[in-house]
């Protein structure tokens, strides 16, 4: 395979959001922007073996959701520093940084530099689209390069693709990237985990609950299992930065339950977790929310899921040993 680079600016971004620039986070469009931007990889295949990205914010969370729909993790993208708002120059040190043995190299960051190493790569003369922008936000350039990062003239390059995610479908086909079925979301986010965070107390159980994300109800940690990690980890992640406890996920579950969500409906599997560890608040990722030891039985009446209820008396009654 030829070498190929897949320049990648960074979804739409929030401004409504009172932060300073590197921590300027996106907006759902650009969420959603950059998966698809990662199925249509992924149904080309296409997928980068290096991925490099800014460490800001809207650019680091445009690599990872774009490397997430195709099935990479998170863990595959190196954050380097100097590619936040870089130059040209700057960008071509960074590709000459990279391995040798890297085929197909993605680099995720900002314009104007993104676009002016464009220009300065592409032997060919790019037109300017009707609109003005040759790359918008959260849109991909694919080129044909030297066979050696660290020579790359102006000139040395072609371009193979140049991809808008507002031109892709809005829709991910599921379960697979040629699957029938469209969903709203990546096929990922439809398998779930949780944990019921526990504690043996003076003899009897207690449960953490923690508020709900805008702090309506009582749950417990629950989220994505992320590609690349197992349904106890993703859910140890949760309890970390939503409950902000650590502890043990025990390998069998509790059990599982449906519940509808972005056109569907997804599986969330339930694990006990005996807490080891209860972080301090000032350390604590989503302190928001608040957090509550309860008995077993104020828990299972507490609970916004009602499918938790009967997890949580099974789990009291197999750690009492009734």
């Amino acid at each position: 395979m030829a070498r190929e680079l897949l320049l990648l600016r960074h979804g739409k971004s929030d401004w409504a959001v009172d932060s300073d620039d590197l921590h300027r986070p996106l907006k759902d469009r650009g969420k959603r922007g950059a998966q698809r931007i990662g199925l249509w990889l992924q149904q080309h295949d296409l997928l980068p073996d290096h991925v490099l990205s800014s460490p800001a914010e809207r650019a680091r969370v445009t690599a990872e959701k774009c490397c997430k729909a195709t099935a990479l993790t998170a863990r595959d993208v190196h954050l380097d520093p100097r590619i936040y708002l870089a130059t040209p120059d700057t960008l071509l040190a960074v590709l000459a940084d990279c391995p040798a043995q890297a085929r197909r190299v993605m680099l995720v960051g900002h314009n104007p530099g993104l676009e002016q190493l464009l220009r300065r790569l592409v032997a060919t003369p790019i037109d300017t689209p009707a609109d003005g922008k040759l790359l918008p936000t959260a849109t991909l350039a694919r080129l044909s390069m030297p066979d050696d990062w660290r020579q790359l003239a102006p000139g040395s390059a072609s371009l193979l693709d140049l991809v808008r995610a507002r031109d892709l479908p809005k829709k991910f086909n599921f379960p697979s990237p040629h699957g029938k079925e469209l969903r709203d979301r990546p096929g990922y986010y439809y398998t779930q985990s949780s944990v019921i965070p526990y504690r043996i107390h003076d003899g009897r159980v207690e449960i953490l609950l923690v508020r709900s994300s805008k702090g309506k109800h009582w749950v417990v940690p629950k989220g994505i299992a992320d590609p690349g990690h197992s349904l106890q980890s993703s859910a140890a992640k949760e309890a970390r930065e939503e409950a902000g406890v650590e502890g043990v996920v025990d390998d069998t579950p509790l059990g599982s339950y449906r519940y509808p969500k972005w056109g569907a409906s997804c599986t969330v599997t339930v694990y006990p977790m005996r807490v080891t560890r209860v972080i301090d608040t000032d350390e604590w990722e989503e302190q928001h929310r608040g957090r509550q030891w309860v008995s077993a039985a104020e828990a299972a009446d507490r609970l916004k899921q009602p499918e938790l209820a009967p997890l949580v008396r099974a789990l009291e009654k197999q750690l009492l040993g009734g």
